[in-house]
């Protein structure tokens, strides 16, 4: 999986740079003739037409350049910047030199040197400038841990105390350090860490409970790796992708994959969805979706705020803590549909709950306003979870975000549906919603987790189209 991540990482470099460099040519065009054109000894360029077809040649070496230059190497990306920058700048300038060779082989007197000479500066500075924000805007979100995956390390080893030690000093890799939890209570070689031991392995279920945790990483001896089968079965339940340590075990196990840490093998156990480019692809529909939708129903949303205003005093939006990713809180929007202090009033509509198990839900909520019950019948108070959508807090589908009491109250099994991002939709806002028990609702977002394909996803959201037009099972 992290090879495959770099993989698209990469790809989406390289894809970059050849648009920045083709942008690059057309803006150099621009400013050439209408700035650099009336100087002393330069000259108007002829039509655009004449110049156009370099890019057949200039993209295609630039790319070979780039990439035998070493600009995507996986070790870029713990390098330093200045060597990222220095490779991307040699590699623009061996090309430029290959296009002059070309121009002058060729004999094509009407390309003007100085134009190519002018675009290989502003190339240079335009694929400098994008270098260096994409490593400041991930420095960035790492900092304020975004985009971060938590690991809990299990051994309190050498092997452990070295894994640790690699992620800490590679944190563009995205990994964060819970810290240790200890195998037994034998010597540690953590003598002088400073990061924590959390617990015992008999506190493992307590810690995935109480902590946003990702990564499971097993750092144990070979004889110790058959006490850990409860663990990694319980990891599978909850949805927790388990990475198992092997220095010493070389073998490829069946439906298991074998990866490597910079350079430490292990295998990862994951019951969660692995396609790294359909993945990738999810998530570009999601916030290029979102990013349409807000900016086309602006003036929906305007309205709708309005008549809430105007209505039923109190906000016009909803605001709620829920549980998405792996436990990872966020806050939920919605439009307000029920009267202001409807949470408030809970306890005296709780003998209304229609649904089993811990979640509450009411058809006919006293509690809901006149406007608020045409907004739900037709989703229209769902509408800013496209905010969601778009931070990345939320997908278009996935299963619904719980709240965080509901989710204190889930058994084991339960728990896995919050290994993937929660979605505006689901298998169960289509199958009726209220309609279908709280298990049964369960074992339709585990279906989906362990089905999951883009085509898939698509079938949902055609099926969300009539069921919120018609405001069938609406609540």
């Amino acid at each position: 999986m992290l090879k495959q991540y770099a993989k698209v990482v990469q790809a989406v470099l390289f894809l970059s740079d050849l648009a920045i460099t083709g942008v690059a040519f057309f803006g150099a065009y621009v400013l050439f003739q209408s700035h650099i054109a009336s100087l002393p000894y330069f000259g108007r360029l002829g039509d655009l037409n004449e110049y156009l077809w370099l890019l057949l040649l200039i993209l295609p070496v630039w790319a070979l350049l780039l990439q035998a230059g070493g600009v995507y190497h996986r070790s870029q990306r713990i390098a330093p910047l200045a060597g990222e920058l220095w490779r991307t700048a040699r590699a623009v300038l061996l090309g430029g030199l290959v296009l002059f060779a070309f121009i002058a082989l060729a004999k094509l007197s009407h390309i003007s040197r100085p134009f190519i000479l002018f675009f290989m500066v502003l190339d240079i500075g335009f694929l400098l400038f994008f270098k260096t924000a994409v490593r400041v805007f991930a420095r960035s979100m790492r900092a304020r841990d975004l985009n971060v995956r938590t690991v809990l390390i299990v051994g309190t080893g050498k092997t452990a105390l070295e894994i640790a030690n690699r992620i800490a000093a590679n944190r563009q890799w995205g990994f964060r350090l819970l810290g240790y939890v200890a195998e037994d209570t034998g010597p540690s070689d953590l003598i002088g860490d400073r990061r924590p031991v959390l617990g015992a392995l008999a506190d493992i279920s307590r810690l995935l409970r109480e902590h946003v945790v990702d990564e499971v990483i097993v750092a144990v001896e070979r004889e110790q790796i058959p006490e850990m089968e409860g663990l990694f079965l319980l990891c599978e339940t909850l949805g927790v992708n388990a990475r198992l340590a092997v220095e010493f075990f070389p073998h490829r196990i069946a439906r298991v994959d074998l990866e490597d840490l910079d350079g430490i093998p292990m295998l990862t156990f994951s019951t969660t969805p692995k396609n790294v480019w359909a993945l990738a692809t999810k998530r570009a529909v999601d916030i290029a979706a979102a990013s349409i939708f807000l900016a086309a129903f602006s003036w929906l949303y305007l309205l709708i705020a309005l008549l809430v205003r105007a209505t039923s005093p109190g906000p016009i939006f909803f605001r709620q803590q829920r549980v998405g990713l792996n436990g990872r809180r966020f806050t939920f929007y919605k439009f307000r549909s029920m009267i202001a202090d409807a949470e408030q009033r809970r306890t005296q509509v709780a003998h209304l709950n229609e649904m089993d198990g811990p979640v509450f839900k009411i058809h006919n909520d006293p509690r809901v306003t006149p406007v608020g019950r045409f907004l739900r019948k037709f989703s229209l108070d769902e509408f800013p979870q496209m905010w969601n959508v778009l931070r990345g807090d939320m997908s278009l589908v996935g299963p619904r975000p719980p709240l965080p009491s509901e989710v204190d109250l889930y058994e084991l099994w339960e728990r896995r549906r919050l290994s993937v991002r929660p979605g505006l939709t689901c298998l169960w806002q289509v199958e009726g919603r209220n309609g279908i028990g709280f298990k049964e609702w369960m074992k339709l977002d585990l279906a989906y987790i362990d089905n999951w394909s883009l085509a898939l996803d698509l079938k949902i959201l055609l099926k969300t189209v009539p069921v919120i037009l018609t405001g069938r099972g609406a609540s």
